[in-house]
C-alpha cells in the first residue's frame, strides 16, 4: 500500500496543528522552464512561510508520495525531464510503476487531503477547454473541486480555457466560486474576464469559516477562491486574447492534444509575449500563496 513521506517541517506542523499550505508540482515541471521554475518554487514556499504557514510542495518521486520537498528534492524535480503529469486517473499507476510525477490541481488536492491539509495555492485551475463541445476536453480539476474538501486559491481558471463554460460546470457541480476583493471573475494573467463571480468574500477568515460550514453541513468538495493577479503584473484581456488565439491555432495545426495542450500553449504564449507571461505567472502564484497562508492561519482558529 501507499505511504506518505512527510517532511520534518510539515510533520511538525501537523502534530502541532499549525497552518499548512499545499503547493502543486506540475507548475514546476510543466509550467515554467529551468531555472525560473526552481527559483519560483522557492519564492512561493518563502511567501507561505513569511505569512505564518508551513509550505508543503507535493509530488511523487520514484513511486513515493512526497508531502513537502527539501531543497535537494525540489532542485532535482525542477530539472527532471519527462516527469509524468498526474491527475486522479493516473496517480495510482505512477505509484505502482515507481515513477516520478508532478501533481496537477486534482492530484494535489487528493494527496493534500490524505495528509490532512485543507488549503492549497496554485496558479490557475484547469477547466473546460475551448472547443470542448467537439473534443470533450474538460479538466479533472473541476470534478475534484466537487468532491475533495480542500480550499483552492487560484487566479481563476487558466485564460487559455473557455471560462464561461468552466464557470457553468463548476456551478452544476456545486463548487463555490469566490472572488476575493472584487466582483469580477479574474482570468489568470488578467484581473477580469468580463464575467461577474457568483460569490465575493474579502476576508480570509470568512473564507475559512465557509469551508468549515460546508463540512458541518455534510457538503462534499472544496471551494475555489479566485484571487486577481496584482494590477502591476496584469496583462489585460484585450492584449493577451489575440496571443492566446494564435497559440491555439498553432496547437491545432500541430495536432497537439490531451495533456500536451496546456504546456504547449503556455510555452508559446511565453515566447509570443517575450517572457512577460512568465513574469505575470510568477507574480500571481506568489499572490495566491500569500492569500492561502492567510486563509490557512484563519482555518486553525
Amino acid at each position: 500500500m501507499y505511504t506518505l513521506d512527510i517532511s520534518d517541517e510539515v510533520q511538525a506542523a501537523l502534530e502541532n496543528n499549525k497552518p499548512i499550505v499545499a503547493l502543486e508540482s506540475t507548475i514546476i515541471t510543466h509550467g515554467m522552464p529551468w531555472p525560473q521554475n526552481y527559483h519560483m518554487a522557492n519564492q512561493v514556499e518563502d511567501m507561505v512561510r513569511a505569512h505564518g504557514a508551513t509550505s508543503a510542495t507535493i509530488a511523487v518521486i520514484e513511486g513515493r508520495i512526497k508531502i513537502g520537498l527539501d531543497q535537494s528534492a525540489l532542485k532535482t524535480l525542477a530539472q527532471t525531464q519527462g516527469a509524468r503529469k498526474l491527475s486522479r486517473a493516473d496517480l495510482a499507476i505512477c505509484l505502482v510503476d515507481g515513477a516520478t510525477g508532478a501533481t496537477t490541481v486534482a492530484a494535489t488536492m487528493i494527496l493534500a487531503h490524505l495528509a490532512g491539509i485543507n488549503v492549497f495555492a496554485t496558479g490557475g485551475i484547469g477547466g473546460v477547454h475551448r472547443g470542448a463541445e467537439h473534443s470533450f476536453d474538460i479538466s479533472a480539476d473541476l470534478q475534484e473541486l466537487a468532491q475533495t474538501p480542500v480550499t483552492v486559491i487560484a487566479a481563476g481558471a487558466k485564460a487559455i480555457l473557455d471560462i464561461p463554460k468552466t464557470l457553468e460546470v463548476l456551478e452544476t457541480l456545486g463548487v463555490p466560486v469566490i472572488a476575493y476583493g472584487q466582483n469580477d471573475l479574474p482570468a489568470f494573467w488578467s484581473r477580469t474576464c468580463g464575467l461577474n463571480a457568483p460569490l465575493r468574500i474579502d476576508d480570509p477568515a470568512q473564507i475559512a469559516q465557509a469551508q468549515k460550514m460546508r463540512t458541518a453541513l455534510g457538503l462534499s468538495g472544496g471551494q475555489l477562491v479566485a484571487n486577481p493577479i496584482p494590477s502591476d503584473a496584469e496583462i489585460p484581456q484585450d492584449q493577451i486574447e489575440p496571443i492566446i488565439n494564435r497559440a491555439l491555432m498553432e496547437a491545432e495545426a500541430k495536432g497537439v492534444s490531451a495533456k500536451a495542450v496546456t504546456p504547449f500553449l503556455l510555452q508559446r504564449i511565453f515566447e509570443l509575449t517575450d517572457g512577460r507571461s512568465l513574469e505575470s505567472n510568477i507574480a500571481l502564484v506568489l499572490n495566491n500563496a500569500r492569500l492561502a497562508a492567510e486563509i490557512a492561519c484563519a482555518m486553525g482558529k
